[in-house]
């Protein structure tokens, strides 16, 4: 496949999915966004099976349930912790099963948990916080990398450069903190946003920590030029635990 087809094919795709949230987030119906990140959702858990190494299918089923329960249930970021008792429950009832198979139900399963819980809580426009603070740590760290990048930030992720970072979360907070204004005040709004932009870039980091692990470049082939689903989510399932911890304790 030449360069021009795969650019071609990654910026298709890219605004698909740009129209796609867009045009969700305009509806702004909570049982289309629940079923939007229900797909999200079991697609990334599908993909983090594979990443750990698991090969029990039937987690599916319960990721699944989890997600239903969080259509009825007012907390759903709650029911990780509920997940969580039960599963060490489980363990110590049969000495067999294993932890191993908990680790989808951690990863991605709390970021977005989380999300959905910000959507309840917050409204539409945190998730477009989310969104813009995320999307501009991406291009802020690629553009001010690929233009001054030397220092390196990470064995895990040897493109990454300490520069690239660094101009990524200054980007980001600035460009968070006039979104978040529609929800706090300009303190809150900026420790906010450069808070969510430095735990995207550990989240993004995680995922290629799995990565090299199982040696893959992508967590799976379901976006054209872009990979997986966890390729495009990862740092957004970090950035919202933690946008939604400093919502609650700041506000």
């Amino acid at each position: 496949m030449s360069i021009f087809t795969s650019s071609k094919e990654r910026v298709t795709t890219g605004l698909v999915l740009v129209a796609a949230v867009l045009l969700i987030g305009i509806i702004n119906n909570f049982f289309l966004m629940w079923l939007f990140l229900g797909t999200v959702y079991i697609l990334a858990f599908q993909e983090a099976m594979r990443l750990f190494g698991i090969q029990n299918k039937t987690l599916i089923y319960y990721a699944a349930g989890i997600w239903l329960i969080a259509s009825i249930y007012p907390y759903s970021d709650d029911l990780f912790v509920l997940a969580g008792v039960a599963y060490a429950s489980a363990v110590a009832f049969n000495r067999t099963l294993t932890w191993k198979n908990f680790l989808p139900f951690i990863y991605p399963t709390a970021g977005m948990l989380f999300i959905l819980t910000m959507y309840q809580e917050y409204g539409v426009i945190s998730l477009l916080w989310l969104l813009v603070v995320v999307a501009a740590t991406d291009i802020g760290a690629y553009a001010v990398g690929k233009s001054i990048g030397k220092t390196p930030f990470s064995e895990t992720s040897p493109n990454k450069t300490m520069e690239g970072v660094v101009g990524g979360i200054a980007v980001a907070t600035v460009a968070g903190m006039f979104v978040g204004l529609s929800i706090v005040d300009l303190g809150v709004s900026l420790i906010i946003s450069f808070m969510v932009a430095v735990s995207s870039i550990f989240g993004d980091l995680f995922e290629s920590l799995l990565k090299r692990e199982v040696g893959v470049k992508d967590s799976g082939d379901i976006l054209p030029g872009h990979g997986g689903v966890l390729d495009r989510i990862d740092g957004y399932l970090f950035g919202a635990i933690v946008m939604l911890v400093l919502l609650r304790g700041l506000v």
